[in-house]
C-alpha cells in the first residue's frame, strides 16, 4: 500500500512538472508569435524576400515588434509580406514608414525591419501597407568583395614589378636607391642649391642698400605701393557701388 502511494506521488509530481512546462512554453511561444494581447495588421510589396519566411521577427528601432504572418506571391516580380505587430507600437508608425529586408548578423536569420517616417504625421490604420526598401543581396555584397580583392591583387603586382625594377633596373632613379655616392651627390646639389638661394637673397638685400641701386629699389616700392593703392581705391568703389544698390532695391 506505501508502495503505492509512493509511485501515485511521483506520477502526480511528474504529470504536474510537464504541465508546468507545457504552459510555459505555450506562454513564450504565444508571446514571441504575438498570440496574446492586442495586435493589428500591416502588409509591403517587395521584388524578393531574400529569403524571409514565416515567423521571422518584425523590428522597429531595433526593438522586436511583431513577426511576419504571410507571404504571397502576387506575380513574377511583386511578393507581398504580410505582418502582425503590437497594437502599443503603432503609433510610431507612420504612413511613411519603409520596410527593408536585413540579417540578424552576417549569416543570422532574415529579419523584417520597419523605418521610421519623416514627413508624414498620419499614423498607419490597421491592414494598412507601407513602402519596401529593396535590401542588398549576398550576392552584390560577394561581387564587391571579390572586386577589391582583385583590385588588392593588381596593386600587389604593380608593387612587385617596381620593386624588381627598382632593385635591379638600370634607370636614374634605381641608380639613385642602390648607389650611395649617386645619392650623397643628390644631397650636397641640394645642399649647394639652398645655400646658394639664401647667399642670393642676402646679395639682394645687400644691394638695395647699396647706393648705386637705392634709386632703382625706390622706384620699384613706389610703383608697388602706387599699384596697391590703385586696388584698394577700386575695392572701396566697388563696396559704395553695391551698397548703393542695395539701398535703391
Amino acid at each position: 500500500m506505501e508502495k503505492e502511494s509512493g509511485y501515485t506521488w511521483k506520477l502526480g509530481m511528474f504529470v504536474s512538472v510537464g504541465l508546468l512546462l507545457f504552459i510555459m512554453a505555450i506562454y513564450f511561444i504565444g508571446k514571441q508569435k504575438n498570440l496574446f494581447g492586442s495586435t493589428f495588421h500591416i502588409s509591403s510589396k517587395f521584388k524578393t524576400v531574400s529569403g524571409l519566411e514565416v515567423g521571422n521577427n518584425v523590428r522597429f528601432s531595433g526593438i522586436n515588434i511583431g513577426t511576419v504572418e504571410e507571404i504571397r506571391i502576387i506575380n513574377d516580380s511583386s511578393v507581398v509580406v504580410s505582418m502582425v505587430i503590437k497594437e502599443e507600437v503603432r503609433k510610431f508608425i507612420k504612413t511613411d514608414a519603409r520596410a527593408g529586408i536585413g540579417s540578424d548578423g552576417l549569416m543570422g536569420d532574415k529579419v523584417l525591419t520597419i523605418s521610421p517616417g519623416v514627413k508624414s504625421t498620419k499614423i498607419i490604420e490597421d491592414n494598412g501597407a507601407i513602402a519596401s526598401i529593396d535590401g542588398i543581396e549576398m550576392n552584390d555584397i560577394m561581387k564587391s568583395v571579390k572586386k577589391s580583392v582583385d583590385n588588392v591583387g593588381v596593386i600587389s603586382e604593380e608593387l612587385a614589378i617596381f620593386s624588381h625594377s627598382m632593385n635591379n633596373g638600370n634607370g636614374a632613379l634605381a641608380r639613385l636607391v642602390r648607389d650611395d655616392k649617386m645619392a650623397n651627390s643628390v644631397t650636397n646639389t641640394l645642399s649647394n642649391l639652398e645655400s646658394g638661394t639664401k647667399g642670393f637673397s642676402e646679395n639682394m638685400e645687400a644691394a638695395k642698400s647699396n647706393f648705386l641701386f637705392k634709386g632703382y629699389f625706390k622706384k620699384k616700392e613706389k610703383e608697388k605701393a602706387k599699384k596697391e593703392e590703385e586696388i584698394k581705391e577700386k575695392k572701396e568703389e566697388q563696396q559704395e557701388k553695391a551698397a548703393k544698390e542695395e539701398k535703391e532695391k
